[in-house]
């Protein structure tokens, strides 16, 4: 199990690359997280719903993502609460205090989908959850120490350098632990280390003294890395402008950084593309001018809706449209394009109607049921042949309308046999979708930004590059960690190893 000093230490990298790298080595090997608080998720090959990160270690280990590999999910919906799903299906919203009551009944679901795991695979690697030093949350810990200590897991404890303070990070998680918590601990990893590697020995051996546990490894700054993210929206803006070199004439792309904002991987393929020059805007910041506005997924419609009128998007959005701006609206977002969202059975809010942004003729009615699906499609726009579209859907409204007359989609393969999806307004000016993964097509991201307003368009293969940075993570591992004890805790030995197998995706 890899465990983290803090959120986004390294767990999920560490993960994805010990996925791959035991792949390539002939095993079998499941990425596995008990507990994942997240509003960055994927659809399951077994139609349900988990966190983005293990769908992402699935694909690195190989194989298709499934509900067993994140057995409880929960989605924020309120400072306070979230959205509970169990092996993929949601059964309701709980604060913070009724879902503590609950964990055990959420336990067992744990234990199970991690048994069923253990018989199928020769290896089953566990991400933990935030920090194992959070004491108030201890008793009733199914999501780090308190897994590990029931299933009788070794751990490695990840650590995050690059932002300072890696040795009280590490002394301190493993002071606040029980002694059998701390012997449970078998290794220390340093993360996103740059810089002379000699400077770093002394902290290591002084670490290794202090702690009686040894640095199994310490894994570089791997500049341009591209890993799809589990929810750090903020981390992600700061690379952005970090590390992006913006270039004349680029699409000027904004989007609003709502409270509730879910599915953010899905404009992953124009972070990357060298044209597009995108950008979040929080409500400390003016709504500047664009090109391009792209409402994303929302957990909590309702809430963001006021936030977006709150900090005069609405009125931001009329006058984009009026200069000729491009509108596109995903999941949570394509809903406030219509005029109104009913939400009778409470499904994420008490007002059983809300007056959304009323740019087309169509309306939403919200649903105890999600529809959830990976499908395929053709998307047609600016009168061109259509191109191949491929994705997922994770929603809980329907959607109708005679604005909805002109579909954006038309589906060749749909687990609800929906036959097109999606709007294309009148003037060509909006469009919407209940897509997520909409940019990832080469074709399809192509004719989207030539829509959008980008001229000489070239697209890089998205889903090639995620492939490429996965070897290249995989490679970084096996190149910084001590493999052999790492095969030791695993209990595999890598002179029985199998041959090597592909990593196209098995059943």
């Amino acid at each position: 199990m890899i465990q983290g000093t803090t959120s986004d230490a390294g767990k999920s990298a560490l993960v994805t690359g010990l996925c791959r790298l035991l792949s390539q080595k002939g095993f079998q090997v499941a990425p596995f997280k008990p507990q994942n608080m997240a509003l960055n998720s994927a659809v399951t090959i077994d139609g349900g719903e988990i966190g983005r990160a293990q769908a992402l270690q699935a694909l690195a280990a190989g194989i298709q993502p499934h509900t067993d590999m994140n057995p409880v999910l929960l989605k924020p919906n309120s400072d306070t609460g979230s959205q509970v799903i169990i092996r993929g299906h949601s059964i309701g919203n709980m604060d913070a205090r009724t879902y503590h009551d609950y964990k055990s009944e959420a336990r067992k679901a744990v234990l199970e989908s991690c048994a069923r795991l253990q018989t199928q695979y020769d290896v089953v690697l566990v991400e933990g959850a935030g920090s194992p030093a959070e004491i108030n949350l201890r008793q009733r810990d199914i999501a780090n120490m308190g897994f590990a200590e029931s299933v009788d897991c070794p751990v490695i404890l990840i650590a995050d350098i690059d932002r300072g303070g890696v040795f009280a990070h590490l002394v301190g998680t493993l002071e606040l632990l029980s002694a059998s918590e701390h012997q449970r601990v078998k290794g220390m990893v340093i993360n996103r280390f740059r810089g002379d590697m000699s400077l770093l020995q002394s902290g290591i051996d002084w670490l290794e003294n202090k702690t009686g546990i040894p640095v199994t490894g310490v894994l570089p700054y791997l500049n341009g890395l591209h890993l799809e993210g589990e929810d750090s929206l903020a981390r992600i803006n700061c690379e952005i402008n970090k590390n992006k070199e913006v270039r004349p004439n680029s699409l000027n792309v904004i989007i609003p950084a709502l409270p509730r904002l879910s599915n953010h991987t899905d404009f992953d393929p124009l972070n990357l593309h060298p044209d597009v020059n995108i950008r979040y805007i929080d409500a400390s910041e003016e709504i500047p001018a664009a090109d391009l506005i792209i409402l994303p997924g929302s957990k909590s419609i309702h809430s963001d809706l006021i936030w977006l009128k709150t900090h005069g998007w609405d009125k931001a959005i009329k006058k984009h449209l009026r200069y000729g701006g491009k509108l596109i609206g995903i999941c949570g977002g394509f809903q406030m394009l219509g005029k109104i969202i009913h939400d009778p059975h409470g499904i994420e809010s008490d007002n059983q109607t809300t007056v959304a942004l009323n740019l087309l003729d169509f309306g939403t009615v919200l649903a105890p049921e999600k529809q959830l699906g990976n499908v395929r499609g053709t998307l047609h726009l600016n009168g061109c042949e259509a191109v191949e579209v491929t994705g997922y859907e994770i929603h809980a409204g329907n959607s109708h309308g005679p604005a909805l007359k002109k579909p954006l989609i038309q589906f060749n393969s749909h687990p609800q046999n929906n036959k097109s999806d999606g709007v294309i307004s009148a003037d060509n000016q909006i469009i919407g979708t209940y897509l997520h993964g909409l940019f990832e097509s080469t074709d399809a991201c192509k004719l989207l930004l030539e829509w959008a307003g980008l001229y000489y368009v070239e697209v890089d293969d998205y889903k090639q590059r995620r492939e490429n940075d996965i070897n290249r993570l995989a490679g970084a591992v096996e190149e910084a960690l001590d493999m052999p004890s790492i095969y030791r805790l695993i209990g595999l030995c890598p002179i029985l190893s199998r041959p090597a197998q592909s990593t196209e995706l098995r059943p």
